[in-house]
């Protein structure tokens, strides 16, 4: 019986390796594209190293090249793709990056802020390229990897500048903008929280074009909490380059006394269930959050969005501006 395929980005390290490290257990065949040949070598000798399946094939797990910061990068990776594969059954668009320290933006390949372009523009490039492969999947589904701190009200929301879109006034500039809403000054902590509401609201809007076409694909946005991991590499690596001693103090308090983080093997193993349970195989668009009920305690359920992530009009705007941006005509 053939194996099913998964996608995944930003699986070189936290959350998406462990969770590609059970798949990849489980025997799926996974496509893990890394930015570059090094950190794809260390990824896949790594992943290697733990698996016990007496079945598994060299074609069961790859890496080919992707630096999602760059539009040229994803149009040659999606057309490679598009060559060699008949279908994909699951893409999970999980990469993300957050810089929060530094006082000004960084800029990608074609010069966009860099959080958004990783965090929010890569995905609907991807999905514009290679939804076809997904459509010739018996059981396809889509995850994308969002943060209850697109919600203002949410415990880690109310910290610091909040998430607000505004009316898009920075995104219906081009790439020439340093906020998405055209208005705030720059901050590299409300760009990547602005980049977590963006995931939701572009989820949202797939998921109903995908409806308007009788596409009923499952399409999934979810929230893994807090997760400090106790390496360098994983989620925090750039941030904790701009402030080192205020990284080690949050991990300390926030992972250590007080307990409110959750460790990357878990949300990594909760990343890998939406993958495959057949619990999360309902149609339309669904939002799950690990959210905190104690210390060390955590629940992980369907929950609402922020009001701002509920907006239709917004998700439609995000959606026709991100693909003027990028270039890219939608294919739905």
């Amino acid at each position: 019986m053939p194996k099913n395929t998964i996608l995944m980005t930003g699986a070189s390290s936290g959350i998406g390796y462990q969770a590609s490290a059970n798949l990849v257990q489980k025997g799926y065949k996974l496509i893990i594209p890394c930015r570059d040949t090094s950190t794809s070598a260390k990824t896949l000798h790594s992943l290697e190293q733990g698996i016990s399946d007496k079945y598994f094939s060299s074609e069961d797990l790859l890496s080919p090249l992707l630096d999602l910061s760059d539009l040229d990068s994803i149009k040659s990776f999606s057309n490679e793709l598009l060559s060699k594969y008949t279908h994909i059954d699951c893409l999970v668009l999980n990469a993300g990056l957050q810089y929060t320290g530094r006082s000004s933006p960084i800029r990608s390949a074609q010069g966009i802020e860099l959080t958004i372009a990783v965090n929010h523009l890569s995905n609907v490039y991807l999905i514009n390229k290679i939804l076809p492969l997904l459509k010739f999947s018996k059981n396809p589904r889509i995850i994308i990897t969002s943060s209850e701190v697109h919600n203002p009200l949410s415990p880690g929301g109310r910290i610091g500048e909040k998430a607000c879109l505004g009316k898009l006034d920075g995104l219906a500039k081009g790439y020439d903008f340093d906020m998405l809403d055209g208005v705030s000054p720059f901050s590299a902590d409300k760009a990547y929280k602005d980049s977590k509401l963006c995931n939701i609201l572009f989820a949202r809007e797939l998921s109903r074009r995908l409806s308007i076409f009788a596409d009923n694909i499952p399409v999934i946005a979810w929230a893994p909490g807090l997760v400090i991991p106790r390496t360098r590499s994983g989620f925090f690596r750039y941030s904790r380059k701009y402030n080192e001693l205020g990284y080690l103090l949050f991990s300390l308090f926030a992972r250590d006394i007080f307990r409110f983080s959750v460790t990357p093997q878990h949300a990594g193993e909760l990343l890998a269930n939406l993958c495959d349970d057949d619990l999360y195989k309902k149609e339309g668009f669904r939002f799950y959050s690990n959210k905190l009920v104690g210390p060390g305690l955590f629940k992980f359920e369907e929950t609402e969005v922020s009001l701002e992530a509920s907006n239709d009009n917004l998700a439609k705007k995000l959606w026709d501006l991100s693909c003027n941006v990028i270039n890219v005509v939608s294919v739905i």
